[in-house]
C-alpha cells in the first residue's frame, strides 16, 4: 500500500480529536459547533470570485455548450 503524508496526518489529527472528546460521536459534534462559532470556518469561500452562485451556474452551463461536439450539416 502507498503510503501518503497528507493522509497520515488528517487521520491522525482526526484520531487525536476523537481521543479527546473520548470517541463520542455526540461529545464530537459539539466540539465542531465550538470550532464553527469561533470563527475557524470563516477563513473559507465558496462564492466564485465575481459573483454568487448564478454566476457559477451561468459558467458551467456556459463551459458545457462548449464541450458540445458541432451539429453535423
Amino acid at each position: 500500500m502507498i503510503s501518503d503524508a497528507i493522509v497520515d496526518e488528517v487521520r491522525a489529527i482526526r484520531d487525536e480529536i476523537a481521543k479527546e472528546c473520548g470517541y463520542d460521536v455526540h461529545e464530537l459534534f459539539k466540539a465542531f459547533r465550538r470550532l464553527e462559532a469561533g470563527g475557524a470556518a470563516d477563513d473559507a469561500s465558496f462564492v466564485p470570485p465575481g459573483g454568487g452562485p448564478d454566476t457559477a451556474l451561468r459558467s458551467n452551463a456556459a463551459d458545457e455548450a462548449q464541450a458540445r461536439p458541432a451539429p453535423r450539416r
